[in-house]
């Protein structure tokens, strides 16, 4: 994997270059994508609080990319007794032994 920084003309240029070649195969078309993308990469280097990411995946015994993950928002939140107004409703055998 390669990383390459692009003014916006130069952008434009390589998207040009890439258009003139006709029908595109599937590798160009993926590097046209790319660059119509690119203009929104021009974002600060994301900084992640390392010590907080550690300490919750030795708590966890999971990995740290794994508490990422999580803490991206990819997986929902645990729920917490009494977080929620709504109840699920009791299921036959739990009623019928209490």
């Amino acid at each position: 994997m390669w990383c390459v920084r692009l003014t916006d003309s130069q952008r434009d240029a390589l998207r040009a270059l890439i258009k003139a070649q006709g029908e595109l195969c599937p590798s160009l078309s993926g590097a046209l994508e790319g660059l119509e993308l690119a203009k929104w990469d021009d974002l600060p280097e994301a900084e992640l609080p390392w010590d907080r990411v550690t300490d919750l995946a030795s708590k966890q015994g999971i990995g740290e990319a794994d508490v990422i993950w999580d803490l991206a928002g990819m997986s929902p939140p645990p729920k917490r007794k009494g977080a929620s107004a709504t109840r699920r409703p009791r299921s036959k055998r739990a009623r019928r032994a209490a």
